[in-house]
């Protein structure tokens, strides 16, 4: 009794880890433990534990989805706060405006690794991601690539994958010359900040949109402050149909580095069908069940099936197709969509800038890294610097969320990408699926689930790729030569997918470089 409010006066608490609630809490030994010896072994117990920790991965997510939480504990990771020093942090879009924010931002250090670019916007918002694919067809065309040809019509023969497009309120006038063209056609509304089918709206009528756009008073278009802008693209109202109904597919890419530009297609994507059979009549333009393939949309139908969740496995789509269509013009199909998915990326790896100085090019010619890509054009020389789009961050990696939909001529056109594919398991099937995502993603972007080193190569071997494969490598396409244009548009090598049209020995354009 005598000596309880004296002595605690001179202890100071000792921090704690309980790996069990994976919390610190303090706890002072010189009021719980009277035995110096005893006081020596939790000591020594404490610095053990935090030798443990030392070894371990810290991660922070403000995603709770179990299909992450899973894959970190079942590694062994262990969970920390936001404030304290951590390793890994699966973070959501409007954090990692934060972490590389300019005010509010901070430098991360070579063991912390987060999985979003800094700008993904670029690619995954989406009037950026067509300004950037319009931007990246127009440097090809003035540098005279090949990959830029038009036909007799002036569209483009290969780059042709993204439906027409204008940004609404700046290009409305540019979008009524091209609607009144063609008055019949059917176009599709979306805001471009929003996602799960949010805010989208079909028209085909001058009317609708100058009901939705124009300032009663001043019958002007409203400015791109007072109104949210959209994107308007002409509608594919010729969908590929199985059933009787639209479908699109998700496809996820993980990209561990923009330059050199690396990307993984995983093999486990899915189709997501309308509950709706689909009918082009102007009278179903308002039925999003007919429309829109979102499940956060199709979920609420009467025909909704809890079960398998209106999904169909990639796989058993290329069975389909195969049985119907044949199997080469399947492996086409899937060709032209692994070649738009390239193309997208390369769209925002770098940016030409032309007219560079003979001089100053060869000096930074001399300098060369992979944060600058150069092109020396022959018989004439002609230098072209490239400059980047995305911020090709060593601390970061992503995995996108790809939709395509597949028109009934086997055309695939991109319709948008997304930076945080839905994590939400609809079924059981889904949750499967999503948590053997994720972890195939960390066993690539963390190798051996180890402490990250920001600084290592970014090239794993083929053993730890699980469900990924390959989709497009930079250096080693590189090494193939210049000679590579004149091979065909499907016939990646070099840790490309596929060689099935370079056996077929025809000498066309090939779309990996």
């Amino acid at each position: 009794m005598a000596h309880g409010g004296e002595d605690s006066s001179h202890s100071s608490p000792v921090p704690v880890w309980d790996p069990y609630r994976r919390r610190q809490f303090s706890m002072n030994f010189s009021n719980s433990l009277s035995d110096p010896y005893e006081l020596s072994y939790f000591k020594t117990k404490q610095k053990s534990i935090c030798m443990i920790m030392a070894g371990k991965v810290k991660w922070v997510t403000d995603i709770e989805k179990s299909v992450l939480i899973n894959n970190f504990e079942k590694r062994g990771w262990i969970q920390v706060a936001e404030n304290e020093d951590w390793n890994f942090y699966w973070m959501s879009v409007q954090t990692i405006r934060n972490v590389f924010s300019v005010e509010t931002g901070y430098r991360l250090s070579d063991d912390q690794i987060v999985n979003h670019f800094p700008n993904h916007y670029e690619l995954t918002r989406k009037d950026l991601m067509v300004k950037n694919i319009k931007r990246y067809r127009k440097e090809l065309e003035k540098e005279g690539s090949p990959l830029a040809e038009k036909d007799e019509n002036g569209k483009y023969i290969y780059l042709d994958f993204v439906p027409v497009t204008f940004m609404l309120p700046a290009d409305y006038n540019l979008f009524v010359e091209e609607f009144r063209k063609n008055p019949s056609s059917t176009w599709i509304m979306k805001p471009c900040g929003k996602a799960q089918g949010k805010g989208i709206f079909l028209i085909n009528k001058l009317s609708q949109i100058k009901k939705w756009s124009r300032d009663s008073k001043t019958s002007s278009f409203v400015t791109q402050s007072s109104k949210e802008a959209y994107v308007i693209s002409l509608y594919i109202n010729n969908p590929l149909l199985i059933g009787g109904k639209k479908f699109d597919l998700r496809l996820y890419v993980l990209v561990s580095t923009y330059r050199p530009l690396r990307c993984y297609m995983y093999k486990l994507g899915f189709c997501r069908f309308c509950t709706v059979k689909y009918t082009p009549s102007t009278s179903e333009l308002d039925n999003m069940f007919v429309h829109l393939t979102n499940v956060a949309i199709q979920k609420h139908g009467d025909d909704y099936n809890h079960i398998h969740g209106g999904k169909w496995t990639v796989s058993n789509l290329r069975l389909y197709l195969e049985s119907t269509r044949g199997k080469e013009v399947t492996n086409k199909l899937f060709d032209e969509i692994h070649w738009i998915i390239v193309q997208s990326l390369k769209a925002v790896a770098v940016s030409t800038v032309p007219g560079m100085l003979p001089a100053i090019a060869l000096r930074l010619q001399a300098s060369h890294n992979h944060e600058s890509e150069f092109a020396i054009k022959t018989p004439k020389i002609y230098f072209l610097l490239f400059e980047p789009v995305m911020n090709n961050d060593k601390h970061c990696f992503e995995c996108y969320g790809y939709d395509i939909i597949i028109d009934d001529k086997l055309k695939p056109w991109l319709i948008e990408v997304n930076a945080s594919p839905s994590l939400t398991s609809s079924t059981a099937n889904d949750r499967i699926l999503k948590y053997n995502l994720i972890n195939d993603t960390l066993n690539i972007a963390v190798p051996n689930g180890e402490i990250p080193d920001c600084k290592w190569n970014k090239s794993p071997p083929k053993e730890v790729l699980g469900n990924y494969e390959v989709l497009y490598d930079e250096e080693m396409a590189q090494s193939d030569g210049p000679d590579r244009d004149l091979r065909s548009r499907s016939g990646q090598s070099s840790g490309v997918k596929g060689n099935r049209a370079r056996d077929s020995g025809k000498p066309v354009l090939t779309t990996w470089k």
